[in-house]
């Protein structure tokens, strides 16, 4: 009986390991076909649109760090509408820390959830003067440890401001990414991590920006654009909207 049960056991063990070497590959050849079709999705929309750019407006890596603080929540035209004339007297570290939360919060009132987003700008612009000589680093540890400063943002500076390779994943990069199963992922570190393996390295610059752009303005959340979209005839997301091939 012992020598039957330490059989069977071995060969549950076989079966096991046979299992976790069939599903491991099985997800390198699924990743294979995603890594095709992300090919494919980029090289259309960088056909389309080949210099994308993000619609936060700043005139330097501070600004752009405290747009992309601001926007959580936001429209990019509102923050923006907010920004012009605050950018106008507060560009540094310096000004924004000296204007105080108050001073900062009614120059941003018109954007949502203000008071605690002029406390994390203040508290960053000390952060930055204190901790880098009022320079935004090129570091993830280091942006990341701001307040109010998580990995997208993160993300977004080190696109933008620096050139890096990053991706950063909101909402729109999310659901386009899921739809078009390039990157299926529960969580936006789950869709990134996806996305860094399947994007071409010669996409990576402009990547988040033409992901965000499309899920802004074609693959909608409630109703998307399906007849003018460029993509449509690699997608595999159904129902598409009605209309004619775009």
């Amino acid at each position: 009986m012992h020598i039957a049960f330490a059989v069977g056991a071995t060969q549950g063990a076989a079966k096991v390991t046979a299992r976790a070497r069939m599903g491991a590959m099985t997800g390198r050849m699924a990743r294979t076909r995603r890594a095709a079709l992300a090919e494919a999705v980029f090289e259309r929309l960088a056909a389309a649109d080949p210099e994308p750019k993000g619609e936060l407006d700043s005139v330097n890596p501070f600004t752009l760090l405290v747009a992309v603080v601001l926007s959580a929540q936001a429209t990019d035209a509102g923050v923006n509408k907010a920004t012009k004339p605050l950018f106008a007297i507060a560009d540094t570290p310096e000004k924004m820390a000296a204007l105080g939360e108050e001073g900062l919060a009614e120059r941003i009132k018109t954007i949502g959830l203000f008071r605690s987003k002029a406390r994390h700008v203040v508290a960053l612009s000390k952060a930055l003067i204190d901790r880098y000589g009022g320079e935004v680093p090129r570091d993830r540890e280091a942006l990341e440890s701001l307040p109010g400063v998580g990995r997208k943002t993160a993300n977004v500076v080190l696109n933008i401001a620096f050139g890096e390779p990053t991706l950063a994943v909101d909402t729109h990069v999310f659901r386009v990414a899921n739809r078009l199963g390039i990157a299926p992922g529960r969580t936006p570190r789950e869709v990134e991590d996806e996305l860094m393996k399947v994007v071409p390295p010669r996409f990576l610059a402009h990547a988040h920006h033409w992901l965000i752009l499309h899920g802004r303005y074609v693959c909608k959340a409630r109703k998307p654009a399906c007849p003018v979209c460029v993509l449509r005839q690699i997608c595999p997301w159904e129902p598409k909207t009605a209309g004619a091939p775009g």
